[in-house]
């Protein structure tokens, strides 16, 4: 039998892990906050989809514990990348490959110089998704992932399509690991960026204003550039069409309702924000391959220090009395 391990048990890493383990793979989970709550309860997912429980869970809170599986799954955020190598190492044997399934740039390449290029993958999930109560995930719309091989190797993503399909999963092999990364950040950017810049608010009131649906789809247009850009500079000859990526995520993105990004959650929470793998390397990127980007650039700048600001890292200006 397949045997996984799914290192990151929030709301990503319990929903695709949950869907792997109803259908009947070995699945294993490192976790904390929900470790007491999904060892005496399970872990239920509610979906539009049709809800489910899998009633019986291994759930460990040692990564010593996760044995040495054929998959390990880091849904981790990229805020705890530093922290992944020890909680990744105890779980990688000889044959162990690695799921980035992880937003941002970069991810990859930090886990190969641990473990090795033949082994990594990054999977990207389009998805609607919040954590609940604890041993519970609210699956609100989407699920497809797309997925690349570090070393663009087709039989290797082909092993890793035919694993998540075991799950009912919508899997999409990209052109290339690059395009994927790119396609992901279409959304990213400009959508957790303004859910921040703007205060802490849901995808539906940058829709539905005029002037933040404008700076998103500005921002949305420079991603889709810098993008291209990047993936000249590898060679590659994949290319991301502008007029098709901003119809469809916007399309999509109308049917979300008031959706809260993962970014305006943790703004709104205090907790340290995804700023530099999103919007940090996006706009670094720009500049590298000098394509402009003043909106990009304007949103990392904002976020960055909403983001210390939030956590008490920077001061607001004292009242002077006047």
């Amino acid at each position: 039998m397949t045997t996984v391990a799914v290192v990151g048990s929030g709301a990503v890493g319990c929903y695709y892990g949950a869907l792997l383990a109803r259908a009947g793979v070995d699945v294993r989970f490192l976790m904390r906050r929900d470790l007491e709550a999904v060892r005496n309860n399970g872990l239920r997912v509610e979906s539009p989809l049709g809800g489910f429980h899998v009633e019986r869970v291994d759930a460990v809170a040692d990564p010593t514990e996760l044995g040495h599986p054929d998959w390990v799954i880091c849904s981790l955020k990229s805020t705890a990348l530093e922290h992944a190598r020890e909680l990744l190492a105890p779980a990688v044997g000889p044959n162990t490959r690695i799921v980035a399934l992880m937003n941002g740039l970069g991810v990859e390449e930090r886990i190969a110089a641990w473990f090795g290029r033949e082994r990594v993958f990054g999977a990207m999930a389009f998805v609607c998704i919040n954590r609940g109560e604890p041993g519970l995930v609210h699956h609100l719309d989407y699920g497809r992932v797309s997925i690349g091989h570090l070393l663009d190797d087709p039989g290797e993503n082909a092993r890793l399509a035919e694993l998540l399909r075991l799950g009912d999963i919508e899997v999409v092999v990209a052109p290339n690991l690059r395009y994927a990364r790119w396609e992901k950040l279409c959304w990213n950017v400009p959508f957790n960026g303004l859910s921040v810049a703007a205060g802490g608010v849901g995808t539906k009131l940058i829709m539905e204003d005029a002037a933040l649906r404008s700076t998103a789809e500005r921002a949305m247009r420079e991603v889709v550039a810098i993008g291209n850009a990047d993936l000249a500079a590898i060679g590659s000859a994949a290319h991301l069409d502008e007029a098709a990526v901003v119809e469809s995520m916007f399309r999509l993105t109308g049917t979300m309702g008031d959706y809260r990004t993962s970014m305006a959650i943790d703004y709104v929470l205090g907790r340290e924000l995804e700023v530099e793998a999103i919007l940090g390397e996006t706009s670094r990127h720009a500049a590298r391959h000098h394509v402009p980007a003043p909106t990009v650039d304007a949103l990392y700048a904002l976020v960055r220090v909403a983001d210390l600001r939030r956590r008490g890292l920077v001061p607001l200006i004292e009242d002077s009395g006047v």
